[in-house]
């Protein structure tokens, strides 16, 4: 649920030079010309980084994938799809911010060996999809509309974003029996906050900013924060978190733990926020998981914690 900034260990002279550019446009703006410098802003935080259609043209999946078009929200969302999801139970795969559909290429050889169809898709303004700008609720809105095409799935999973998308698309009109949440997001405003810190954004902004998305989507971040909603899910979980992840951090993950009822936590450590949905251990865990065995620890929920009981 946050932009995903690079390791400023790793940036580039150029990258910093452009990257200081941008906050002291902000600096600036943020004094002269508050509305015009938030509207900026938010744009800046709903739009996906051109990388996720490079990377996406890049991957080379097998023969066996069938390639789609869905038309959603006046969106062309790219579909890729293994085996026959209406013969087959299927596993829907929800990728992140900025990412795409493909990036779930690890998984799909082992999820069809346990007999799954297996469907993945890019977001709005990601990959192959059309668009340029999208919020969680396009996230949410666009997993609902690809899971009622295909059905019910029998398992579902998400990274990063596309976790708190997926724990938040589950309604009565479509479910997954279970759920596989891979460094969940868990707070859009605590997201933003990041963002608005990463930039420079004066913090008197900060309101106006949030106020910005809530016009643009007509829900209020806070309104999306994961606690809320979690209790009422009545499936399996499975949350696997990084303590070294710098995107979101683990106590995000840890808290879909602690307020839903059918979850356990999975604690790693050493593989950040991206490494982890490749690494094999991970997978592994998921596919023991889908197995019915026990997968990481039960977490209680206490009103001494930093969010007590919702």
């Amino acid at each position: 649920m946050t932009r995903q900034t690079a390791n400023p260990r790793r940036r580039s002279p150029h990258s910093s030079f452009k990257l200081g550019v941008v906050r002291i446009g902000f600096a600036v703006g943020g004094r002269l010309a508050p509305k015009r410098t938030v509207d900026r802003a938010a744009r800046l935080f709903g739009t996906p980084f051109a990388s996720s259609r490079a990377r996406s043209r890049a991957a080379q999946p097998d023969s066996d994938m069938q390639r789609g078009e869905l038309r959603i929200n006046a969106q062309s969302i790219a579909t890729y799809v293994w085996g026959d999801p209406s013969m087959q139970p299927y596993a829907l795969l929800v990728h992140g911010w900025s990412s795409f559909g493909l990036r779930f290429l690890p998984w799909i050889v082992k999820l069809r060996a346990l007999g799954f169809a297996v469907v993945t898709f890019d977001q709005p303004g990601h990959g192959a999809s059309s668009g340029n700008f999208c919020t969680l609720l396009d996230f949410i809105n666009t997993v609902r509309a690809v899971g009622k095409h295909f059905g019910n799935a029998a398992l579902a999973v998400g990274h990063s974003m596309g976790g708190a998308a997926v724990a938040l698309a589950q309604d009565v009109e479509w479910r997954a029996q279970r759920l596989a949440l891979i460094a969940p997001a868990a707070d859009i405003e605590a997201a933003a906050n990041r963002f608005i810190r990463f930039v420079r954004l004066g913090e008197h902004l900060r309101e106006p900013f949030l106020s910005w998305y809530a016009k643009r989507t007509g829900v209020h971040a806070r309104d999306l924060t994961v606690h809320h909603h979690v209790l009422s899910l009545g499936q399996p979980g499975l949350i696997v978190h990084d303590l070294d992840d710098r995107e979101v951090p683990w106590e995000e993950g840890e808290r879909y733990a602690r307020y839903w009822p059918g979850a356990r936590l999975l604690t790693t450590q050493g593989l950040g926020h991206h490494r982890i949905l490749d690494a094999a251990e991970v997978i592994e865990a998921t596919l023991a998981f889908v197995r019915g065995e026990n997968v990481g620890d039960r977490v209680v929920a206490s009103p001494n914690l930093p969010f007590g009981l919702a």
